[in-house]
């Protein structure tokens, strides 16, 4: 195994994988992060973050996903901007790129996370960047003093239908079931909300326009009443789909909801392959729970590492 690129490839840049470069790094691993467009992945759609144990003063997803890429690059690891495209392992790994050029390592550690899910309903993919959304940090400033609604039920959805809150006076927010899955901090703190008008049982059925949003077909699930009400954006937080195509060809197990299985060391069936963050079989994902998959990862990749030379 002489001559490989690296001994450690992270694939995907997000908290996990940051974090995980950063543990690699400290490691002695030569580490290797690609990603296919900027450090930081879904939490730099965060306007505020508040519940990341040690930050106490107010930080935005950017800057602190800024400062894991300076600490990462810091203690000696490399990142390159490319779109992995197969991932084999005949004997070490090899990493196949969208420009064509492969790269080797003795481990990886896959941190793509996932990517938001859709409601499919007619004038979704119509009206998307005609005041669809997926990311109301991105795009709210668009319709700033005007009507939105947010759909969905999580933790995405309180977040940014607060973020929303501060840049009109009304956000209608529309849930399918009758209670939110929100923590209960965050839950009480959406119903508390003066410029939120929460829906409970209600879907939308269609997004309707002219060139952009102008209305919605609303249903209440239980009455199966229906009415259509004007607006001028839809932000959508459907839950989200992980990227692990990468995985399955490589013959990676995956659960019934695509997301990758791993054991206490983040490990899979595939010797020397980790999955960390939001692509695992986890129920709860947060940025300190990913944070913590990532060093767990790099961790015991290093041990197998190790094991793997040795074997020279």
């Amino acid at each position: 195994m002489a001559g490989l690129d690296a001994d450690l490839i992270i694939i995907g840049a997000g908290p996990a994988g940051l974090v995980a470069a950063q543990y690699g790094a400290r490691a002695n691993l030569k580490t290797l992060v690609i990603e296919q467009i900027a450090p930081g992945g879904q939490i730099l759609v965060i306007d505020r973050l508040e519940n990341y144990p040690g930050v106490t003063e107010e930080i935005s997803g950017y800057e602190f996903s800024l400062a894991l890429y300076k600490q990462a690059e810091s203690f000696g690891a490399s990142f390159i901007t490319e779109t992995v495209t197969s991932i084999k392992k005949p004997d070490h790994f090899v990493i196949g790129l969208a420009s064509g050029k492969t790269l080797t390592s003795f481990a990886v550690i896959l941190a793509t996370g996932s990517k938001p899910g859709l409601l499919g309903v007619p004038g979704e993919q119509e009206f998307t960047s005609k005041g669809v959304s997926y990311c109301a940090t991105c795009d709210g400033h668009f319709f700033k003093n005007k009507r939105m609604f947010v759909v969905g039920g999580g933790d995405a959805a309180c977040e940014e239908a607060r973020y929303l809150s501060n840049l009109t006076e009304k956000v209608v927010l529309v849930h399918r079931r009758d209670t939110f899955r929100a923590q209960k901090a965050l839950a009480e703190r959406t119903l508390k909300n003066p410029k939120i008008e929460v829906r409970f049982n209600t879907i939308i059925k269609e997004i309707k326009g002219e060139g952009k949003v102008k209305s919605v077909i609303l249903e209440n699930n239980k009455t199966g009443k229906t009415n259509e009400e004007e607006t001028d954006a839809v932000f959508i937080f459907a839950g989200t789909i992980p990227q692990s195509a990468l995985a399955r060809e490589l013959g990676v197990k995956l659960d019934e909801g695509g997301c990758i299985i791993v054991d206490q060391k983040m490990g899979t069936n595939v010797s020397g392959f980790y999955a960390v963050g939001d692509i695992r079989n986890n129920a709860f994902r947060q940025v300190v729970t990913a944070a913590a998959d990532g060093a767990i990862a790099a961790h015991n990749a290093a041990d197998y590492i190790d094991e793997s030379k040795n074997k020279k």
